[in-house]
């Protein structure tokens, strides 16, 4: 009989939940399209707006406020641009400013030249320097228009909950837009769009037990917007044109539904889980480092280095012992390279590190089974100085 697979890649992506299932299942009956005006286009719709309140309550925003799209990265793609309008009135971003930490996406600036995205230094603990964002945002030329920060709430590969609130207060201070990647953070902390200060949020459904390739671009308000990426029929109030996948939006609007009952107490319960886990780890191996122990985490994610154990070998090891992992962020097309997040914390990225991520399901079984793939891995290194 095939041995039991134990799952721990939860911020790679998350099963499919029961009610996004549902959700799902139901919006799959409805053969309408949401722009018709008949029944049935109407039911189509009626789901759509019943998601978009869901999504809305997940991060305190207006319902009216928030535009589905295609994912997390579309929604990057999307805000991160030098053209916005104010009301009719066209507005200019300048330059953008991202954190050395941040996902792929956001760190390729979206449709803004590469010669127009700044990188904010973080701290050896990986958190971002704030005084260095300060140091940008004063030498900012306001004559090439106002500027933009886009900072993630949570790492991704870390787990480490990042300034947000305060780097929104340096931007606005210096006449700018604040963006948050809040696509790790929800469904672990609660996330408030009005207490971050943020002007626009990105959020991602599979992240939270939603299906994949569905995402949103939640703003503070609908006055000032950016330029649409997507131009077509006017769907989502022109922002992104597009028959709406209202199937996966629905089940969208299931999981942030899901994603926001009883937050505290899965969270002391994922919490204990990785404090086991942890704990377990050192005993096997005294010698692992764990990045960011020292600086506030959400409580499901340890991203770790083993000395002498490579980020692919690793992967591939636990893999073996029926434990999925990741070596980082899962957003490469299945590669395995240096983590940019480690040389932006001042290690050297050649020591690789893995990423074990829990999620609602993980039980304590998988946590021992984990330790003791852990423990089998570490026992079978080499010893420093062995020939190769």
């Amino acid at each position: 009989m095939a041995r039991e697979r134990i799952y721990l890649d939860w911020n790679a992506t998350a099963p499919l939940s029961a009610p996004a299932r549902a959700a799902m299942l139901d919006a799959l009956q409805l053969p309408g399209n949401a722009s018709s005006v008949h029944g049935e286009g109407r039911a189509a719709r009626s789901a759509i707006d019943r998601a978009r309140r869901q999504v809305a309550s997940l991060v305190g925003a207006e319902a009216a406020h928030v535009t589905f799209v295609s994912g997390a990265t579309e929604a990057a793609n999307h805000v991160l641009t030098p053209e916005f309008r104010m009301g009719r009135a066209p507005l200019t971003v300048g330059r953008l400013y991202v954190s050395a930490i941040e996902h792929p996406a956001i760190r390729e600036g979206g449709r803004f030249d590469p010669s127009d995205v700044a990188e904010v230094p973080v701290t050896r603990d990986g958190i971002l320097d704030l005084k260095g964002l300060e140091i940008l945002l004063a030498e900012h030329d306001r004559g090439t228009g106002m500027p933009m920060v886009a900072v993630m709430l949570v790492n991704n590969e870390t787990g480490i909950v990042q300034p947000v609130a305060e780097a929104a207060g340096l931007a606005h201070a210096h006449g700018g837009l604040m963006v948050v990647d809040a696509v790790q953070a929800v469904g672990r902390i609660p996330v408030d769009i009005n207490g971050l200060d943020a002007d626009f949020l990105i959020l991602s459904s599979h992240k939270i037990g939603g299906p994949k390739g569905v995402g949103a671009l939640v703003s503070r308000g609908e006055v000032l917007m950016p330029k649409p990426l997507i131009r077509g029929g006017g769907q989502e109030k022109g922002h992104r044109s597009g028959t709406e996948n209202f199937h996966a939006i629905a089940g969208f609007g299931a999981a942030a539904e899901a994603a926001r009952e009883n937050l505290d107490e899965r969270n002391v319960a994922i919490g204990l889980l990785r404090e086991r886990l942890e704990r377990g780890m050192r005993q096997a191996a005294p010698d692992v480092i764990i990045h960011g122990e020292y600086a506030l985490r959400v409580a499901n994610t340890c991203f770790f280095t083993l000395s002498g154990l490579r980020s692919e070998t690793g992967q591939i090891a636990f893999d073996l012992e029926g434990v999925a992992i990741s070596a980082g962020s899962a957003c490469s097309s299945g590669k395995v390279g240096e983590s940019h997040v480690l040389t932006a914390m001042g290690h050297d990225p050649k020591l690789g590190a893995l990423r074990i991520s829990l999620g609602p399901e993980t039980t304590e079984t998988d946590i021992e089974q984990a330790i003791a793939a852990f423990a089998k891995i570490a026992g079978r290194r080499k010893p420093a100085g062995a020939a190769a």
